[in-house]
């Protein structure tokens, strides 16, 4: 699998496609952006399709990206903070398989940090994104189980150096796309963030979103309509938000100079982002 599809293209300003959950009647406030479609590996029942190469196609963005890069629990760390004032709260960016330092996942994690919030993106590929293997037999498979291996044990070190560099005090929010979703959907599971949200995901299951405190073919409308009754079963407030015409991935790459994947895409980033302050 060769990543020739990625092809360069001036960036469009904002981004993403958006479900958004609120659950209130655990004692807390917690949310989740749930948008279009997810997966991570489990015992309970897939409620979204595996990764394809598909996930891995689309648009080179160009920009300038203004963050810096430092290290918490031995994790380099995407850093983009808000122009001016105090952040309203500190999101946790999982990326995609690009890795936070990408050009596409810097321009949307400058955006948020536009929209007043101090970004984290975590490089759990340690530089070895998906990006830098073209060669065309590339195992997709195998680089993610072991890309998966590595951030499954290494991310909780990289919270707990977070929270205890910035403090337990400060809201923090949490957001995933494609590989990054499913950490994202299991710390709505926590009460480590007042919000949480996803875009393209890549493998979810029931217990995940169980476990959530009060498109595209990976994500058909039988399995939306699965996570919508269980958000519904367990008293979660949520919104729906779909974006037609628009290819997986998206949110990060899709191309700014088609009218409807730049609309999708910008859109589906204001969303994300107006639905967070409203919990930080």
């Amino acid at each position: 699998m060769a990543l020739s599809d990625i092809k360069d293209c001036r960036y469009g300003a904002k981004s993403p496609q958006t479900n958004l959950v609120k659950a209130s009647n655990y004692g807390y406030d917690r949310l989740s952006v749930l948008t279009a479609i997810a997966t991570t590996m489990s015992s309970s029942k897939p409620i979204a399709g595996p990764h394809s190469d598909h996930c891995v196609k689309g648009v080179k963005h160009t920009g300038e990206p203004v963050g810096k890069t430092l290290e918490f629990g031995g994790l380099s760390t995407y850093v983009s903070e808000p122009k001016s004032g105090e952040a309203k709260g500190i999101i946790l960016f999982f990326p995609d398989a690009f890795g936070p330092f990408f050009i596409n996942n810097q321009l949307l994690q400058d955006y948020f940090a536009e929209n007043g919030f101090l970004v984290l993106g975590v490089d759990y590929f340690f530089g070895d994104g998906i990006h830098k293997h073209p060669e065309a037999d590339f195992d997709i498979k195998t680089w993610i189980e072991a890309a998966r291996s590595r951030a499954d044990a290494e991310i909780p070190a990289w919270i707990r150096a977070v929270r205890e560099h910035y403090g337990t005090n400060k809201k923090y929010a949490a957001i995933g796309y494609w590989f990054g979703a499913t950490y994202a959907l299991d710390m709505a599971g926590t009460d480590q963030v007042v919000a949480a949200g996803f875009s393209h995901p890549g493998p979810l299951t029931e217990g995940q979103f169980r476990k959530v405190k009060k498109t595209d073919d990976a994500f058909p409308p039988a399995f939306r309509h699965r996570a919508e009754a269980i958000l519904q079963e367990i008293g979660a407030t949520y919104h729906l938000r779909l974006f037609s015409g628009v290819a997986p991935g998206f949110t990060t790459r899709g191309d700014p100079e088609v009218e409807n994947s730049r609309w999708a895409k910008e859109e589906a980033a204001a969303t994300a982002a107006s639905f967070l302050r409203r919990f930080t």
